[in-house]
């Protein structure tokens, strides 16, 4: 079933088919990777079209998964969805603790230090291992020649607060750094 891609998140993609039965390796991008065979149904993506599959088994193979979808019953058909996108509805995401953002929550927020310098707003975010890191970017170059600058995400020291209805984030950051 093709269907229009909505409100939706990625959370993984589909590897190479495994064995003959339509099993294919699966890459999860969900903090827990486990995780990522709570969400049903799955919204496959391949070339701007979407098809809704359902999850009719899946396990633990070598350092990943491997996931059998109903419907999908031999290597070649299998194989028509090696490395499409695996998505989900955002409405089956959880609810997050006060104070723990979504990625996708935090993307376009104007970002603004303590003493009101607007230095942009937030283009993507990196992780790196110790800490997420924002990319902020601003429209043009500013008066200290930056147009984009990576801050990292470090609640209470450099992130101050982030206001989800304004769509604002205050950091404690020196505009010419």
């Amino acid at each position: 079933m093709s269907q229009e891609k909505t409100s939706t998140i990625v959370v993984g993609k589909l590897g190479a088919p495994y064995g003959i039965k339509g099993w294919l390796k699966v890459h999860s991008f969900t903090d827990d990777p486990q995780g990522i065979f709570d969400f049903s149904p799955w919204l496959i993506g391949q070339q701007g079209k979407w098809q809704t599959l359902e999850v009719s088994d899946w396990r633990r193979h070598s350092k990943g998964f491997i996931a059998k979808f109903a419907n999908i019953n031999d290597r070649d058909e299998a194989m028509a969805l090696t490395n499409a996108e695996i998505s989900v509805d955002v409405e089956q995401l959880p609810e997050l603790p006060e104070g723990e953002f979504y990625w996708r929550d935090l993307i376009g927020m104007t970002v603004v230090t303590t003493k009101g310098y607007n230095l942009g707003h937030v283009d993507d975010l990196m992780e790196t291992g110790s800490n997420d890191v924002l990319v902020v970017k601003a429209n043009k170059k500013d008066a200290f020649g930056q147009s984009e600058r990576l801050i990292p995400f470090l609640t209470d020291s450099v992130v101050i607060e982030v206001k989800h209805e304004a769509r604002e984030i205050t950091v404690d950051w020196d505009p010419a750094f």
